[in-house]
């Protein structure tokens, strides 16, 4: 940017991060035309005051994703700066010609932040380097949460299968890193130690949806079943057909009776359908690259 965009600080205390909670509720949200113009603006010209504007009407969404991290050990005010750095990467380079919201780009820049900054200080995750284990270590806490087994302590043995299915890792993968992060904390815990001291949980950013990330999500949704449809372009008739039945089937279609319905064996079926995912990755990636909206 040609200047750096001015920032509300935040300090590490607890004191520090209720007030810049309040501070940046203050900076106004953007109407869709108002956020196109400023991107136009800063695109075209540099005009810094417009890359302030944008930067700071999406500080409550920076603020609201790095909450979601509080669990691992880290500083919020540090989490929430990393965020702050990836939304000013996200400004930087968002092209409002493309037809997003800028808070749907900014997501992806401010999530990407703040894993990068949590990999790099939680030195005991080593084994956190393939794209599974990352999930893991990334959608533990939330999975533990769909199976209310948010307890401290190790998790039963079903539990245990239910993650490591779902996440596409090892059973003991899945124990491991629950005991390297440790119990979740209480979102009723007080901030101070003095008893009438407001909870964690009253300083969310919002309990409600805000509209813009409805809309971001709601085009991020959209943009995906974009992707995959024009991907799906690439597969001939067969392949189509194998791919649709076993990976975006709610309950896929067996190898025999694909087999039967084709006349080909049921390896021969199992190739087709790796090769077919394989096409459809690649034209997914191509066309997120050109739309300048992070793959998958």
């Amino acid at each position: 940017m040609a200047r750096a965009v001015s920032l509300p600080a935040i300090a590490s205390t607890e004191g520090g991060l209720s007030r810049y909670l309040d501070e940046i509720r203050r900076f106004p949200m953007l109407e869709p035309q108002e956020e196109y113009m400023l991107a136009k603006r800063y695109k075209e010209h540099g005009d810094p005051n417009a890359a302030e504007r944008l930067v700071t009407s999406h500080l409550r969404l920076v603020a609201k994703i790095a909450m979601g991290y509080r669990g691992y050990g880290l500083p919020i005010s540090e989490v929430i700066s990393e965020g702050n750095v990836g939304l000013m990467q996200a400004v930087k380079r968002f092209e409002p010609e493309k037809g997003f919201r800028l808070a749907t780009y900014a997501m992806w820049w401010i999530k990407a932040a703040i894993q990068e900054y949590i990999l790099r200080s939680w030195s005991l995750v080593k084994m956190g380097t393939t794209a599974n284990q990352k999930r893991l270590f990334f959608n533990l806490r939330k999975m533990k949460g769909q199976i209310q087994a948010l307890d401290e302590g190790d998790l039963r043995p079903d539990q245990v299968r239910h993650i490591a299915t779902k996440l596409g890792v090892t059973e003991e993968d899945v124990v491991s890193m629950n005991r390297r992060l440790g119990g979740d904390a209480s979102l009723n815990a007080p901030l101070r130690a003095d008893e009438d001291s407001a909870e964690w949980q009253d300083w969310l950013v919002d309990d409600a949806v805000d509209q813009e990330t409805r809309l971001g999500d709601e085009q991020e949704l959209t943009g995906r079943k974009k992707l995959l449809a024009d991907a799906l372009g690439v597969l001939n008739e067969r392949e189509r057909r194998i791919f649709e039945a076993r990976r975006l089937a709610e309950e896929p279609v067996t190898l025999e009776a694909l087999s039967e319905e084709f006349g080909v064996s049921r390896e021969r079926v199992r190739q087709i359908e790796v090769r077919a995912f394989e096409k459809v990755q690649d034209a997914v990636k191509k066309g997120a690259a050109q739309a300048l909206v992070p793959a998958l």
